[in-house]
C-alpha cells in the first residue's frame, strides 16, 4: 500500500465504519515519546502526547524529541481531542509543542491538569488550550467514544487506564502502571473495577511493556521507605538523593526517612518545585512540611540536611550535574558526603549517568545506586503483574506498546500463555483494525521524529540537524572570494577554518594557494558564471581538506563581484 495516499487510509473507516482503528505514531518499539491515535466512525482521538529527550552526543542542541504528528494533523478537522493518562513527560510533554498544529481540547485528571497548565503558561498557551478536568474514576463522552478512567498505580500521582467503549468493542488502554498495594500517594489500583470491566468483555488491551522481561513484581513504594530510612541513617555528612521529579510518592518517602533521621529536606532543581506545587495544589503532600529552598539549605549543618536533586539520568543542565561540576550557585558536595540514586537507568542514558557518577566520586562523594542497596522500585509491571492484569481483563487481543522490540515480543508471548486469542507485535505507523474478525495490520502511515531546536521544530532526520552533526564531526570552512568585472580575483581568498586547526597552525595558507591557482586556471566563460565559480572552489577545497585533514567538512563559498 502506498504511504502517500491518505484517502486510502480514510477509506478504511468509510468502508468499515463500525471497525475501531488503533495507530501508534510514537511509543511502539521504543520507551517514551507516546502518541497513540484511535479512529472510529470517521472521528479520531489521541491518547497521550509525549516527548523523549535528546542525546547531546547524537543530537547536538536538541532538548526534546517527539513523534511527527503529520498523520493526525492532516485529519485535524476530524480530531476530537487528547486524553492524558498521567503527567509524565513522555505522555504529556509534547502537548505545548504540538498543540498549535493540533488545536484540540485536552482531558486530564486534576494533578495531570495542574502539571499541564503550568507547562502551557510557560509556553504562552494558557489562554488558548481548553483543558477539561476529569475526576478520578470519571466517565465521559467524546464524540462516538465512551470513556472511563480506572485508577492504577505508577511512579506519579493519578495514573489511569482508559476504557474506550464503542459499538465495535471495548479497549483498555493502560498507560503506565504497576500493581502496588501500598503506593503511599493516591489509591491502590482499582482491581475490582478492572475485573468488572473484564466481566463486561474486552476486545483489546493496549498495554505497557517496559518490564516485560523482568520476572516477579516491581515492588512497592511502601517497602522502600524503611530501606531508605536505614540507609540515610548511616551517614554523618550531607545526603543528596537523586530521583525523578515527578515521583511525588518518592518525595514523601524521602521526606519521612529524613524526618526519622532528624534532617531537614531541601529541593534542588526547578522541576522538583513545579511538581511540589502541582501536588500541594491538588491535595497531595499535605502531611509533608514545606521543603527548604537551596539557598536555605546552605545554612543547615551538614549532618542535618538532606537534598533532593534533579538529574538522576545525567542530564547536563540538571542540578546534580552542576553540583558535580562545582558550578552550582548554592550547593556543594565534598569528601564525606553521599549521593543516593533512587532511580533506575533509562536505556540509552548509561553514558551520561556514568560520567556524572565518576565526577561525583572525583569530588570524594560516595555514590549509592540500586546495585548497592534497595533504593528504588520501578513504576512499571513485571511479568507477574502482567499475568494478573490479563487474568482480570481477559482480552481477546493484546497489543503491547511502551517498550523496545524485545519487550514487545516478550509481552506478546506472555499474553499468548494467558490464553489471549491474538497478540500483535507492532511498530510505530502500523494501522491496526480491531473487531470484525482477527485483529490485523491493514495499513502503514508515515511516521518520524521532530525535535525542538531552540524556538523551532525541525525533522530529526532533516538537513538542519544533519548539517550540525556533520559540522560537529568534521568541522566547517568558509571561503570568501572577491572578483573583478573580468572574473579575476581582486584579492587573495579569505579562508576561515572552524573546528579543524589550532589557532597557531597555518593550513589556511595552503588552502588559499590551492584556491588561487584553481581560480587563475578557470576558462573565461566560467569566470562569469557564479555557480561554476562556487562549484570549482568547493571541489578544490574538498580535495585539499581531505588530503590535509582526512575530513569532509561543510564548505560555504561566499562570492562577491565588484
Amino acid at each position: 500500500m502506498s504511504l502517500s495516499s491518505p484517502p486510502l487510509r480514510d477509506g478504511f473507516t468509510e468502508r468499515d465504519p463500525d471497525a475501531l482503528f488503533f495507530v501508534p505514531l510514537g511509543g511502539a518499539g521504543e520507551i517514551g515519546m507516546n502518541l497513540n491515535v484511535y479512529g472510529y466512525r470517521g472521528q479520531w482521538l489521541i491518547v497521550d502526547c509525549g516527548v523523549t529527550f535528546g542525546e547531546e552526543e547524537h543530537q547536538p542542541g536538541v532538548d526534546v524529541i517527539m513523534a511527527d504528528p503529520s498523520f493526525i494533523v492532516e485529519r485535524r478537522d476530524k480530531l476530537l481531542g487528547i486524553v492524558a493518562t498521567h503527567a509524565h513527560e513522555d505522555h504529556i510533554g509534547a502537548i505545548p509543542y504540538l498543540w498549535p498544529q493540533l488545536q484540540c481540547p485536552v482531558w486530564a485528571t486534576p494533578f495531570t491538569a495542574a502539571v499541564l497548565r503550568a507547562k502551557l503558561i510557560e509556553s504562552g498557551l494558557a489562554g488558548q488550550v481548553r483543558v477539561t478536568t476529569v475526576p478520578m474514576s470519571g466517565r465521559f463522552q467524546i464524540g462516538p467514544f465512551d470513556l472511563e478512567l480506572i485508577t492504577l498505580t505508577h511512579s506519579i500521582p493519578e495514573p489511569n487506564a482508559v476504557v474506550i467503549r464503542t459499538s465495535a468493542g471495548t479497549v483498555l488502554h493502560t498507560g503506565d502502571w504497576k500493581l502496588d498495594p501500598e503506593p503511599l500517594i493516591g489509591s491502590p489500583t482499582d482491581e475490582d473495577r478492572l475485573r468488572q470491566v473484564g466481566d463486561e468483555g474486552v476486545l483489546a488491551i493496549v498495554c505497557d511493556s517496559t518490564n516485560a522481561l523482568k520476572p516477579g513484581s516491581s515492588g512497592s513504594e511502601g517497602e522502600l521507605r524503611q530501606s531508605l530510612t536505614d540507609l540515610i541513617g548511616r551517614y554523618d555528612g550531607r545526603v543528596a538523593v537523586a530521583c525523578f521529579a515527578s515521583n511525588v510518592a518518592r518525595l514523601q518517602t524521602i521526606a519521612q526517612a529524613a524526618r526519622v533521621n532528624d534532617r531537614d529536606v531541601a529541593l534542588v532543581g526547578r522541576s522538583l518545585w513545579r511538581m511540589d506545587k502541582a501536588a500541594r495544589e491538588t491535595g497531595y503532600l499535605a502531611d509533608v512540611p514545606r521543603f527548604l529552598t537551596e539557598d536555605e539549605a546552605g545554612y543547615v549543618p551538614r549532618d542535618k540536611i538532606l537534598m533532593i536533586c534533579t538529574g538522576s539520568q545525567g542530564e547536563p543542565r540538571a542540578a546534580l550535574a552542576r553540583i558535580a561540576r562545582d558550578d552550582h550557585p548554592n550547593i556543594t558536595l565534598e569528601q564525606g558526603d553521599v549521593v543516593i540514586f533512587s532511580s533506575r537507568v533509562i536505556p540509552g542514558n548509561e553514558k551520561p549517568i556514568g560520567r556524572l557518577q565518576n565526577a561525583l566520586v572525583r569530588l570524594g562523594v560516595e555514590v549509592v545506586t540500586e546495585a548497592d542497596h534497595f533504593v528504588h522500585v520501578s513504576g512499571h509491571p513485571a511479568r507477574d503483574e502482567l499475568v494478573r492484569m490479563y487474568q482480570m481483563i481477559r482480552p481477546r487481543i493484546a497489543i503491547p506498546v511502551h517498550g523496545e522490540a524485545r519487550h514487545l515480543a516478550a509481552h506478546a508471548e506472555l499474553a499468548r500463555t494467558c490464553q489471549v486469542y491474538d497478540a500483535l507485535v507492532i511498530q510505530n505507523g502500523d494501522m491496526i483494525r480491531l473487531g470484525g474478525g482477527a485483529a490485523a495490520i491493514v495499513d502503514e502511515v508515515p511516521v518520524g521524529r521532530i525535535a525542538q531546536d531552540g524556538k523551532s521544530l525541525v525533522p530529526l532526520s532533516g538537513g538542519v540537524l544533519q548539517q550540525r552533526r556533520r559540522a560537529g564531526r568534521d568541522g566547517s570552512v568558509v571561503a570568501s572570494l572577491v572578483v573583478d568585472r573580468r572574473g579575476w580575483l581582486a584579492a587573495a581568498p579569505q579562508i576561515t577554518l572552524i573546528g579543524l586547526a589550532e589557532a597557531n597552525e597555518a593550513p589556511a595558507t595552503l588552502l588559499r594557494d590551492a584556491l588561487s591557482d584553481a581560480m587563475e586556471g578557470l576558462p573565461a566563460p566560467m569566470r562569469h558564471d557564479d555557480n561554476a565559480v562556487r562549484d570549482t572552489a568547493r571541489r578544490v577545497l574538498r580535495r585539499a581538506l581531505n588530503e590535509r585533514f582526512g575530513k569532509r567538512p561543510l564548505i560555504e563559498i561566499q562570492l562577491v563581484r565588484l
